[in-house]
């Protein structure tokens, strides 16, 4: 085959690498300022060292020998005390569904570090039933207060059509409004402290970051609103082509940098001061604030607690399958094996088993919501399918080139 039709798309590596030691490949794209996204917006992937190990699991190992935890939950305590309210007033802003990992995060601020969060959360596309139950119980068991933001649904829909057929991302509009939702909301009730859980650097972004207690200024530096790209197209091509205004673009425009410093308003992880573990967060979360796993297995891994709030969400691990090789259950295996719950061995089998399983439950759902037909839908997805991650079978059937555990094309 040629070396053309072989070519690398989003910026990849050409020469398709697993870790030695989790089952991530060198394909996992890295972070990315979801509305300066274009079809080439994956510019960095996951680095891997000398010996084969992703950054992740090197992170990992720094996590469990070079960090003094008990030095950095002295630094949250001081953090904490500097923005801790005086008269009852609330001193945080935590952003979440109220799944395992936002639980976490504001529970433990208010019953252990004695915070008065305001919990806030960018609603999903489509709440699936055990999700909204969690969400309930969030404020209900947890014990917390709670602005439910849902965007103009019309916009939402036709924001998620479009960066599904043109960036193969139906989650970019959603990514866009959690991102922002939680220093928005902070700047509108004066509150100065945004607590997130995790960084997603953890799982393999940029190394550097995992240094960083902050969250990336990047995602609030914007020139002008109507040059934000959303899909394929910027806001202004949208407004003229759908007949939206800016004012309904508002929830989506993130305040600037520059704004939130005049204010006071700093983001941070709790990840950075705490060490992180998301099996534990679960754990957690179901003793002190009621979340409930799905009483069934997740489509496309084997996990039932992980991002199950929403009907979407399995589509969008579905792409990230498409366009990188890497599927749900390969997500969930990496944090497994590094955090020692399962072996490399078992993560291997697991993503053999279910990463390229098709999510059937909600998939008539998800076309009426983007508004499209089987047939296109498909359409859609073979064109994202890059050549070099991509073939088909003596049948005519997509197979896969390589996966972790030798059964590709070319393996």
């Amino acid at each position: 085959m040629s070396k053309q039709a072989r070519e690398a798309w989003y910026g990849l590596p050409s020469e398709v690498k697993f870790c030695k030691r989790c089952v991530i490949s060198n394909q996992r794209p890295s972070s990315t300022i979801e509305f300066k996204s274009t079809t080439d917006q994956k510019k960095h992937s996951i680095e891997f060292d000398d010996e084969g190990i992703c950054s992740a699991c090197r992170y990992h190992d720094e996590k469990e020998s070079n960090i003094n935890w008990q030095e950095r939950e002295d630094t949250l305590l001081r953090l904490l005390d500097k923005f801790r309210s005086k008269n009852g007033s609330y001193d945080v802003v935590v952003p979440g569904s109220g799944g395992k990992d936002s639980a976490y995060t504001s529970h433990i601020l208010k019953y252990k570090y004695n915070m008065n969060p305001l919990t806030v959360t960018w609603a999903p596309h489509l709440y699936t039933d055990i999700g909204f139950k969690n969400f309930q119980n969030w404020m209900h068991v947890g014990g917390h207060d709670n602005l439910l933001y849902t965007p103009n649904g019309k916009l939402h829909k036709l924001l998620t059509k479009l960066a599904f057929h043109d960036l193969m991302h139906p989650f970019q509009p959603f990514i866009i409004g959690q991102r922002i939702i939680g220093p928005s909301i902070a700047e509108k009730y004066g509150v100065k402290l945004v607590m997130y859980g995790e960084n997603q650097a953890e799982y393999g972004n940029k190394v550097d970051e995992n240094n960083i207690p902050t969250m990336n200024e990047d995602y609030y530096t914007v020139g002008d609103p109507l040059e934000m790209r959303f899909g394929g197209s910027t806001m202004k091509e949208i407004i003229d082509k759908y007949g939206f205004t800016i004012n309904d673009f508002a929830p989506y425009i993130p305040p600037r940098a520059e704004e939130l410093r005049a204010k006071g308003v700093e983001m941070h992880y709790l990840g950075y001061y705490l060490k992180w573990d998301p099996q534990e967060c679960y754990y957690y979360a179901v003793e002190n604030t009621g979340f409930q796993a799905n009483p069934e297995r997740t489509e496309g891994s084997y996990s039932k607690y992980s991002s199950i709030d929403d009907k979407i969400d399995p589509y969008h691990y579905f792409t990230t399958w498409i366009k990188f090789g890497i599927g749900r259950a390969t997500y969930d295996a990496d944090q497994e094996i590094r955090n020692g719950k399962i072996t490399r061995e078992e993560g291997v089998a697991l993503v053999q088993r279910y990463d390229a399983e098709f999510p059937k439950k909600y998939f008539k759902e998800f076309l009426e919501y983007i508004d499209t037909s089987e047939e296109d839908f498909w359409k859609s997805v073979d064109k994202y399918r890059s050549p070099h991650l991509w073939g088909k079978d003596e049948n005519g059937e997509w197979k896969m080139r390589h996966n972790v555990f030798g059964g590709g094309l070319d393996d």
